[in-house]
């Protein structure tokens, strides 16, 4: 979709997701869910640390299940071009993993790029609906992880 055609109401839905998934990752490095906690490494978050830590304690929302049924889908490399493809988890994978995944991926689509080949992209209620369940699903994650002083910025 071209930008002069994105209604206005999704790009300001676009924002807002971009707003509320970076609150949330600056919630999870205040927490220290980090790739390392070495003095001088850089700050980035360990989404698998935060999905080992919290397993046990994360009951499914009715965003993250609408998440994990809109099966939001990962850009591959595939035979000779770019493609679409349902995002794959291993067998065993936990709510939450499937959650946080898909929330990645939500944002990973977003925020990177080409879109050619998607059947969803250019179609502007699947990507309002993307982003809406996106946003309840990580407000989820950070009450059930206790985050949301650091995610809703009240101290």
């Amino acid at each position: 979709m071209r930008h002069d055609r994105i209604p206005d109401d999704l790009k300001r839905l676009a924002f807002e997701f971009f707003y509320w998934f970076s609150r949330f990752e600056f919630a999870l490095k205040e927490a220290r869910y980090l790739k390392s906690t070495e003095e001088g490494a850089k700050a980035e978050v360990s989404w698998d640390l935060f999905i080992e830590m919290n397993r046990d304690g994360y009951h499914l929302t009715p965003a993250g299940q609408a998440l994990i049924d809109a099966k939001p889908q990962r850009q591959i490399v595939g035979d000779g071009e770019l493609a679409f493809r349902d995002v794959g988890f291993n067998a065993g994978a936990t709510d939450l993993e499937r959650v946080v995944r898909l929330a990645n991926t939500v944002r990973n689509n977003l925020f990177h790029g080409g879109k050619h080949g998607s059947d969803y992209w250019d179609e502007p209620n699947r990507m309002r609906d993307l982003l809406t369940t996106a946003i309840k699903a990580i407000d989820d994650l950070a009450a059930q992880a206790g985050l949301q002083g650091d995610y809703e910025r009240y101290y």
